[in-house]
């Protein structure tokens, strides 16, 4: 493999500093609130070990060693065991608008189904407007109010899936 081949794969425990500032950046590029988000999350600075369980699961976009981004699925916290959520999917600008954040996207909706989930929920930002449009495309349907307890209070939309 050569190192401009860039392929999706779990998290490993090195790649926590370089996700995080990814994570990080994109609150200060787009002017999302850091407090009541993910930017202010226990587990950001600790992906690795956030990312354990047997129902849950993240991925990076590696280009040989460099982190390019990624997302995951875990559990919906305080709500139906059957409902995961899409969680932490940020980018670098590099890598936008190249279908990337589609195939990882695509890989966290397999994983949920394989691990058994029946509906994926998420949260996002008005300001993502792009990602947003692509929750719409794969048939994600908005809501009204947060569902579970994801501790984002500062994230404005709420969207539902059923798989």
């Amino acid at each position: 493999m050569s190192k401009d081949t860039i392929v999706i794969r779990e998290i490993k425990r090195g790649d926590n500093t370089q996700i995080e500032q990814i994570i990080r950046a994109c609150f200060h590029e787009f002017k999302i609130p850091l407090e009541g988000t993910a930017y202010s999350d226990e587990e950001t600075p600790n992906m690795y070990e956030a990312y354990q369980n047997d129902n849950d699961i993240y991925f990076v976009i590696d280009r040989g060693g460099f982190i390019l981004g990624g997302g995951g699925i875990k559990p919906l916290k305080d709500f139906e065991t059957d409902t995961c959520e899409i969680q932490k999917m940020y980018f670098t600008p590099e890598i936008r608008g190249k279908g990337y954040g589609k195939q990882l996207f695509e890989k966290c909706l397999e994983a949920a189904k394989a691990l058994g989930y029946k509906r994926c929920y998420l949260e996002s930002a008005p300001q993502l407007k792009a990602a947003i449009h692509i929750y719409e495309a794969y048939g994600f349907k908005h809501l009204n109010r947060a569902f579970g307890n994801t501790g984002h209070y500062a994230c404005g939309v709420w969207m539902v899936k059923d798989l």
